[in-house]
């Protein structure tokens, strides 16, 4: 499917990405104001970054860290075989080597086995189904070290807040149709 969406910085800079059948990615835009809002200091980009795009899509999220960061590794999940085989796609274009897996798999039922791996984890459940966001917050609050960083996009008008006493609310901030947490484990 052709799109607009691209890398917006890096190595891979200006690379389109596929899109997955009915995909409703983040765009351009928005991805660019959270990864400046990460690099403001939110995020300690001098240790290794190992980041979980769980809900992954196109995989546009964690490709933009596989070209911003050289040391970053970035684990994909999807339970959709279209999206696995888009990401999949994607990453052929790219020269990353062994810094991506990619596993076809339900993210919330991963989650016991993936989160004590990672610092980062970004999470874009489908709009139309608010409660795996929620479900998946809630469940990765018990599995990650603290002080992993998590990006939560939920649509406008869903208002599902994070439990503040797993999660420090970093930034809050809305770009069109989505809105972004960004959460500190606690």
């Amino acid at each position: 499917m052709n799109s607009k969406l691209q890398i917006i910085s890096g190595a891979f800079r200006g690379r389109k990405l596929k899109l997955p059948p009915d995909a409703r990615p983040t765009q351009n835009r928005a991805r660019i104001a959270l990864f400046n809002m990460l690099e403001c200091g939110i995020v300690d980009f001098g240790q290794k970054m190992h980041i979980w795009d769980a809900f992954a899509g196109s995989g546009a999220f964690g490709m933009e860290c596989l070209s911003r960061y050289a040391d970053a590794r970035v684990l994909f999940t999807d339970v959709a075989p279209t999206s696995i085989k888009t990401v999949r796609d994607n990453l052929a274009t790219l020269a990353i080597g062994a810094r991506a897996s990619v596993i076809q798999t339900d993210a919330i039922g991963a989650i016991e086995k993936y989160a004590p791996d990672v610092n980062m984890v970004f999470v874009d459940a489908p709009y139309t189904t608010p409660e795996l966001g929620r479900a998946f917050v809630a469940r990765l609050a018990h599995a990650v070290r603290g002080g992993t960083i998590l990006i939560w996009e939920q649509e406008v008008g869903n208002d599902i807040l994070p439990n503040e006493n797993e999660w420090q609310i970093i930034r809050d901030k809305t770009y069109g149709r989505a809105r972004f947490f960004i959460l500190k484990k606690i």
